[in-house]
């Protein structure tokens, strides 16, 4: 699987370029995924219901119709009785035959402010784990995902930060351990450190 990090935003792809410097399969693409000749699935950075009215989900319901929306919604009422956890994504067909799938991930329940929270990382952690299950079973497989930056926007999260988050979520993702304890435990919240920290304390800056 390739990940494509696309943002119009020159800072955050410097960001970007220093966290996930020698993480493998990753490119980095000033701009926006419109312009992307080639992707098999683009991530929402989502709230809850659904509701793609703002930001990079209007985009992607500009560029893949309304009926994309109404569609991740009636998943989110059948699967979720109407409420998306932050911390899970799911995958759904877009209608487009050239880019397929969109990987639904919240990062927030309606917007908001997730500076000082590990959101990012719980999310870009769920959008993998669901790229990997799919791909189990899925005829058509996803091979390049699209993510143009997660919690930036409305959510505030500093670039340096977001990019942090997402890169520590693909290199765990990249080398799961063999067993558990709580030696694994401790260690990564010491890398992740929001979420249990209630933000009291300040993630570092490179894990």
């Amino acid at each position: 699987m390739k990940l494509i990090l696309v943002n119009p935003n020159l800072a955050f792809c410097q960001a970007v370029d220093y966290f996930f410097d020698k993480l493998p399969n990753v490119e980095i693409v000033q701009g926006y995924f419109e312009h992307l000749p080639e992707f098999d699935c683009i991530v929402s950075a989502a709230n809850s219901f659904g509701l793609m009215d703002g930001g990079v989900d209007a985009a992607i319901i500009r560029f893949f119709g309304q009926q994309l929306m109404t569609r991740v919604q009636q998943h989110i009422l059948f699967h979720y009785l109407g409420e998306q956890p932050v911390g899970t994504s799911f995958i759904i067909e877009t209608g487009n035959e050239k880019h397929p799938y969109l990987a639904h991930t919240p990062t927030m329940r309606a917007p908001m402010e997730i500076a000082h929270t590990d959101n990012v990382y719980s999310a870009t952690w769920a959008m993998l784990l669901a790229v990997r299950e799919f791909n189990k079973s899925a005829e058509r497989k996803i091979e390049r995902v699209a993510c143009s930056g997660l919690g930036i926007g409305t959510g505030r999260v500093p670039y340096q930060q977001a990019a942090r988050q997402m890169a520590l979520a693909y290199y765990h993702f990249l080398a799961p351990p063999k067993s558990l304890d709580w030696n694994i435990a401790s260690t990564r919240q010491k890398r992740i450190r929001y979420g249990g920290d209630d933000g009291l304390h300040i993630a570092p800056e490179k894990a």
